[in-house]
């Protein structure tokens, strides 16, 4: 597989990591098994295939923007396709197009519909090369902002950072009191801004904290992993790691190849 990645412009970089690109020339019979991770941040994919794609059974759109995930799935694809999506931080789907996020968690929509006639899913496909095609989606994400330009409140912001931050071992108490807000409201502009509670938000950015660490193998056994990144217990550590991949520590490093960081592919034995 080809991979990609192009940096956004000056004036998207508060809301987009990076655009990402993947190219396979697989055979005509075979397919292509994805695992989605929660990562803590929803994003677009744009799929040109000779096939549909399907989500646990469910026929996705050729491009559809997807929301925060607290659950693993598996995308299935044909082998031959060319792929481009949108890598955004938390708080996109309020700040650029201006819906509660926690309106499209572990969801996901058809963006050509979204754009509602503008042609997008056209002048994707007019064109093979990568960069034009990023510079198409932003230039749609940059209308939405200036249409929108839903900023997050300064609380739910800062509440994002010291949780990124502290890699999800933050105190919630600690938090509210720091921002001076009671437990209901943190909880419901988190959940209108980034999709998730702040809670689960801490526990995905931990989770992907320890997945850096095994991806690193910065570590001599698995029990340090748990300790470092202050789970219970290996045992606390493993079912945390299950829960947002489907696979424990010891599968993903075995039957998972990694080369778009979040949306890997499951080896098939």
């Amino acid at each position: 597989m080809k991979y990609h990645q192009i940096q956004p412009p000056p004036h998207l970089q508060e809301y987009v990591k990076y655009y990402w690109a993947l190219e396979s020339s697989g055979r005509p019979d075979e397919q292509v098994h994805f695992v989605t991770i929660a990562d803590g941040s929803p994003g677009i994919i744009f799929q040109q295939s000779a096939g549909a794609s399907f989500q646990e059974g469910k026929q996705l759109a050729s491009i559809f923007l997807y929301g925060q995930s607290t659950v693993h799935t598996r995308i299935v694809s044909p082998a031959t396709f060319s792929t481009i999506g949108v890598y955004f931080y938390p708080h996109a789907l309020k700040s650029i197009f201006g819906m509660d996020s926690n309106e499209l968690t572990n969801d996901c929509l058809d963006l050509d519909l979204f754009f509602n006639g503008k042609g997008l899913m056209e002048r994707l496909e007019s064109t093979s090369d990568v960069e034009t095609k990023a510079n198409i989606l932003s230039e749609c994400l940059w209308e939405q902002v200036c249409r929108n330009d839903h900023s997050l409140q300064a609380a739910t912001r800062y509440a994002m950072q010291r949780i990124i931050q502290s890699q999800g071992n933050i105190s919630m108490k600690d938090l509210r009191q720091e921002l001076q807000v009671s437990e209901r409201t943190l909880e419901r502009r988190f959940q209108e801004g980034i999709g998730l509670s702040p809670m689960l938000f801490g526990r995905i950015c931990r989770f992907q904290a320890s997945l850096n660490q095994l991806r690193a193998q910065s570590y001599d056994k698995l029990s340090d992993i748990a300790f470092e990144q202050e789970y219970a217990d290996q045992s606390h550590f493993i079912r945390n790691f299950k829960e947002f991949t489907g696979l424990t520590p010891f599968q993903f490093r075995k039957s998972i190849h990694e080369t778009v960081e979040n949306f890997p592919v499951l080896v098939q034995s």
